[in-house]
């Protein structure tokens, strides 16, 4: 009976002994996977801007979606100032309508916005396309039903659901790309927008636009469209107003393309709102409004498109005042002075070297 007593002291041993390496050898892979994964601090920021939203600590009256044409055209900070509007831009590089959809499903898990703003610059892309704007976008969403549906939806043929389980398999290979950067931000990763908006003040005007090549067919793929339904249909279900809205950039869009838009709005009774035709109205001047020859709007442009639309918003919709709101308030007094900084410190770069050093001055298409 002793002997038999003295053994369970080392089986307990045992056990404690291989918790501990599985729990060491899990943190050693979270730590190894956190440290491979591109952090977007600089350069390509827009990899940072999905899973900044889970940081607010404000309600929000409304909601932009979208591709480059949303967090590059409107200033949620300016609308503040402007008009009280609490507003949040979930926007990311070339963000499919698949992904809007999915964004939107993880934004209704913690709070119903007022107003949804839908970008429509990305339903030319019918499908998703490529791998890494998949990850920008889906890599920062916290893990959930809509998580696991938008990777599904997302992938191309050569990516693999458990590459998003353990990123890891997709970025083992960073190892001699590693910087600095890399291993200051495994824990914690700084703010890159203001409410998801991407700054630029920098200003290279619009030359002239290319001519587009005719296309056989203008309408919309059934993919895009079954999504913008399902966007349309979600926000019906939860007494949301949804907004479909043109950014004021002409570059590579077709005039066919505004018409299907019309169209479908016309027929289910939503507002479309295409800015290209209220440029004069909004004082929007492209010699100066855009940082990169009329591809996106810089800080001038996107300050005169928010308080214009800003206007609109409050003209039409019943959303609060969120600067009579002292708990709000506070938290936009902070974000304003983050937003003034920001803006200051790239004015300072652009004077004193000609260009942006850290503001994502590599940023991409959207």
């Amino acid at each position: 009976m002793a002997k038999s007593q003295n053994k369970n002291p080392k089986r307990i041993n045992k056990v404690i002994t291989a918790l501990v390496l599985l729990a060491l050898s899990f943190a050693i892979l979270w730590f190894v996977q956190r440290l491979f994964m591109p952090k977007y601090q600089k350069g390509v920021i827009e990899g940072s801007f999905t899973e900044e939203y889970y940081k607010e600590k404000v309600p929000h009256d409304v909601i932009f979606f979208g591709d480059c044409d949303a967090y590059e055209s409107y200033s949620p900070i300016k609308m503040y100032e402007e008009y009280g509007i609490s507003a949040y831009i979930r926007g990311s590089g070339e963000q499919y309508i698949c992904q809007s959809y999915y964004l939107l499903r993880d934004v209704l898990r913690t709070e119903t916005p007022k107003v949804v703003v839908m970008s429509i610059h990305n339903l030319q892309f019918d499908v998703p396309r490529k791998e890494e704007y998949n990850r920008m976008t889906l890599d920062g969403m916290r893990w959930s039903k809509d998580k696991i549906d938008a990777i599904n939806a997302s992938m191309t043929e050569n990516e693999t659901f458990l590459s998003y389980v353990f990123p890891i398999l997709r970025y083992h290979d960073r190892w001699n790309e590693l910087t600095k950067t890399d291993f200051e931000h495994v824990f914690s990763k700084d703010i890159t927008s203001c409410n998801g908006y991407y700054m630029r003040c920098d200003v290279k005007p619009q030359g002239k636009l290319p001519r587009l090549s005719p296309l056989l067919n203008y309408r919309f793929g059934e993919n895009a469209m079954d999504y913008l339904d399902r966007i349309r249909l979600l926000c019906e279900e939860k007494g949301i107003e949804l907004i479909l809205v043109r950014a004021p950039i002409e570059y590579k869009w077709y005039e066919q393309w505004d018409a299907n838009v019309e169209e479908y709005a016309a027929k289910y009774g939503l507002t479309y709102i295409n800015f290209c035709e209220h440029k004069d109205e909004m004082g929007l001047d492209m010699s100066v409004d855009t940082y990169d020859e009329g591809h996106h709007l810089n800080i001038y442009g996107a300050e005169k498109l928010s308080v214009y639309f800003g206007r609109y918003l409050t003209e039409n919709y019943e959303l609060t005042d969120y600067r009579q709101v002292p708990e709000v308030a506070s938290e936009y007094e902070k974000k304003i002075k983050f937003y003034n900084d920001m803006r200051d410190d790239q004015l300072y770069e652009l004077e004193t070297y000609g260009e942006l050093r850290s503001y994502g001055a590599n940023a991409i298409e959207g």
